[in-house]
C-alpha cells in the first residue's frame, strides 16, 4: 500500500517543486475587479425602418375587421354530364345535372339545391330546392324550406326540412324529410365520399336513395322504398374549381315504382356511363 501511495504523491511534488506556493494566499480584492458597465441602449427605430418593417394598409386599421361576417356565396355545379345507357327498351342517351348553391353569412345561409334528368330534349324529371340553413354545429346544419318537383308527369310541392353536413370518416352526408298536399309524406338520404388518388385524381362514390309514403301513379312512383342510385366518379382537377370526370352510374327501382316502370315500357335497373364537369365559383 505504502508503495502505491508513493507512485501518485511523488509526481505531484515534482510539478510544484521550484513554484513559490505563498503567492497564491493572496486573492484579488474587490476593488481589483473589471466593474460591470450596462448597454448602451438601443436607438429609436426610425420612420424608414417602421415604413420596412409593416406593409401600407393605405390607413386600414385591420383591427376593426377582426369580427367582420361578411355575406358570401357559392355557384356549385357537382354534376353537369352527358349519359349513354344500354338496357331491355334500347340504348338512350341524354343530360343530367347536380346544382348546389348557397348565400349568406357563417350561421345562417340560403341555399339553391337542384337535380333532374332531360332525354330527347325534354325534361324526365327534375327538383328545385329553396331552403334556409341553419349552423347547428362546426360540421352540421339544420335545412328548413320548400321543394317543387317539375318535368313529365304532374308537378307537386313540399315542404322540405332536414339536415346536411359533414359525417365522421369525412363523409358528406344530407338527409331531407318532405311534406306534400293531401299528406303526402317522401324522404331523401344521399352519402358521397373523396377518395383523393392523388393531388389532382379523385375517386367519388355516391349514393342517394328515396322514399314515398303512397302511391303516385302520375308520377311513376310507388309507396315505400321508390328508388336507389350508385354513382361511381373519377375526375381530374385541372384547377380546384374546374374538374372534367368520367364515371359509372347503376340505378334500381323497387316494389310498386318498379312495376310502374316496366308498365311503361322501363326497366327495373338501368346502368350509364357518364361524361361531364365539376366546377364552382
Amino acid at each position: 500500500m505504502l508503495l502505491f501511495l508513493m507512485c501518485f504523491a511523488l509526481p505531484a511534488l515534482a510539478q510544484h517543486e521550484g513554484h513559490d506556493m505563498s503567492q497564491m494566499s493572496s486573492q484579488p480584492s474587490a476593488s481589483d475587479k473589471p466593474q460591470a458597465t450596462s448597454p448602451a441602449p438601443l436607438p429609436a427605430p426610425t420612420t424608414e425602418e417602421r415604413a420596412a418593417a409593416f406593409p401600407d394598409l393605405h390607413g386600414m386599421d385591420m383591427r376593426d375587421h377582426m369580427d367582420d361576417d361578411p355575406v358570401i356565396g357559392m355557384l356549385q355545379f357537382d354534376e353537369l354530364e352527358w349519359q349513354r345507357s344500354s338496357g331491355t327498351s334500347g340504348d338512350d342517351a341524354g343530360l343530367a345535372w347536380n346544382l348546389r348553391s348557397w348565400l349568406g353569412r357563417v350561421d345562417d345561409r340560403l341555399w339553391l339545391r337542384s337535380e333532374g334528368e332531360r332525354r330527347d330534349g325534354r325534361t324526365e324529371h327534375g327538383d328545385i330546392e329553396l331552403l334556409w340553413g341553419h349552423a347547428t354545429g362546426p360540421w352540421w346544419d339544420a335545412m328548413l324550406g320548400v321543394r317543387h318537383d317539375f318535368g313529365q308527369g304532374h308537378p307537386r310541392d313540399w315542404a322540405a326540412f332536414g339536415v346536411q353536413g359533414l359525417a365522421p370518416y369525412k363523409f358528406e352526408a344530407a338527409a331531407t324529410a318532405y311534406v306534400g298536399d293531401s299528406g303526402r309524406l317522401a324522404a331523401r338520404a344521399e352519402a358521397e365520399y373523396e377518395l383523393l388518388l392523388t393531388n389532382r385524381f379523385i375517386l367519388q362514390p355516391k349514393l342517394e336513395v328515396n322514399l314515398y309514403s303512397r302511391d303516385d301513379p302520375e308520377n311513376g312512383i310507388g309507396q315505400g322504398l321508390s328508388d336507389a342510385e350508385f354513382g361511381l366518379r373519377l375526375r381530374y382537377e385541372i384547377r380546384r374549381e374546374f374538374a372534367p370526370y368520367l364515371g359509372y352510374v347503376w340505378s334500381r327501382k323497387f316494389g310498386a315504382t318498379a312495376d310502374l316502370a316496366q308498365a311503361a315500357g322501363g326497366d327495373r335497373s338501368e346502368a350509364q356511363w357518364v361524361a361531364g364537369v365539376r366546377f364552382w365559383f
